[in-house]
């Protein structure tokens, strides 16, 4: 996990705008040993730089410019949602309240007025910068823990409300005698073992449009098809399970360890919600989770197990065989299919 929140060291961009050569040289000279800097001589070319640039990470923008002042550029900017993170500091020689207040109203983070002091434009860029690496540390750590849709309405609405998913598919993967393995290694061994099996298992599960829910020791639950567009989620879902199978194939071949899966995948209706508040977890619930849990339970040893909910959603170029009727407990008598892989 640190790895996750911590910043890589990286070069921050930024655009000053200005339409006085004089200010941008200025700004150029304090600025350039500690950053990548961008110019632009007014609003227009601003709007097009950052457009065009994803690489801008704070803007410097003069208010009093020709065609589109500062304020107007500013408004135009931040009402496009994948640019309006980046932070602007108005460049004024204006110093009434009333202006101030607009600035703000226009999205607009903090001033820096004419003449500019060194100690102070420095300053002020340094403290938004860090601001937005700890935002940026943020996201990233949310795009771990949540799916990129709750995290929309979590920014949006404040909330994520429970969501009825009509049609989704349930993957259940437990590491065959773990118990046993665990008991030879020290936790510290035991943990790096976990971590790089599931680590792998996460970046399978991302190439397939799968999100991983949670992993309980040695179980690892991942669902797809709650985003939208997911026709093709079961598909998707056996692909990542033969592709975990294939990935602990190969580590055996040189790993002391040899660690083996049993995955289960049923399809059906189910339930997402955020569970907890000062410790939340976005989890799924319903019957159908839980009957991907039975199947994993009562599947076989390095082999992905369906149920007929999954086969009617796969295409006919899978190789498939029956695992026979097993009684899953709570839920009666269900056949069960082996996905031996693609024809």
């Amino acid at each position: 996990m640190n790895n996750i929140i911590q910043n890589s060291k990286t070069e921050h961009t930024i655009l000053i705008v200005d339409d006085s050569i004089e200010n941008l040289q200025l700004l150029t000279g304090l600025l350039k040993d500690d950053y990548k800097i961008k110019v632009a001589k007014n609003g227009a070319k601003a709007i097009e730089i950052v457009d065009n640039d994803h690489s801008v990470d704070l803007i410097l923008m003069d208010v009093m410019m020709p065609e589109i002042d500062g304020f107007q550029a500013c408004k135009i900017i931040k009402s496009k949602p994948e640019k309006a993170h980046i932070p602007i500091i108005f460049l004024t020689a204006l110093n009434e309240a009333s202006d101030e207040t607009l600035g703000f109203e226009s999205g607009g983070s903090d001033f820096i007025t004419k003449p500019f002091h060194a100690e102070v434009v420095r300053a002020r860029v340094k403290t938004h910068i860090a601001l937005l690496d700890e935002k940026r540390k943020s996201d990233n750590l949310l795009s771990v823990l949540l799916p990129d849709n709750v995290i929309r309405q979590l920014k949006t609405h404040g909330v994520y409300q429970p969501e009825k998913h009509p049609d989704t598919s349930v993957l259940f993967c437990d590491l065959v005698g773990f118990t046993a393995i665990s008991a030879t290694m020290s936790p510290e061994k035991l943990i790096e073992e976990l971590t790089d099996v599931f680590t792998n298992f996460d970046e399978i599960a991302t190439r397939n449009n799968v999100t991983r829910i949670k992993t309980i020791g040695d179980a690892y639950m991942a669902v797809a098809g709650i985003n939208a567009d997911e026709t093709n989620h079961a598909e998707n879902m056996v692909n990542a399970g033969l592709s975990f199978i294939d990935y602990l194939n190969q580590r055996n071949k040189s790993s002391i360890n040899q660690w083996k899966c049993r995955i289960g995948i049923h399809s059906g209706e189910i339930i997402t919600g955020i569970v907890g508040k000062s410790r939340f977890q976005f989890d799924i619930m319903g019957d159908n989770v839980n009957i991907a849990s039975r199947v994993e339970s009562n599947g076989e040893t390095m082999e992905v197990v369906v149920t007929n909910a999954v086969l009617e959603r796969i295409s006919k170029s899978y190789l498939t065989e029956e695992l026979g009727v097993k009684t899953l407990k709570g839920k009666g008598d269900m056949m069960l299919y082996i996905v031996k892989g693609r024809l």
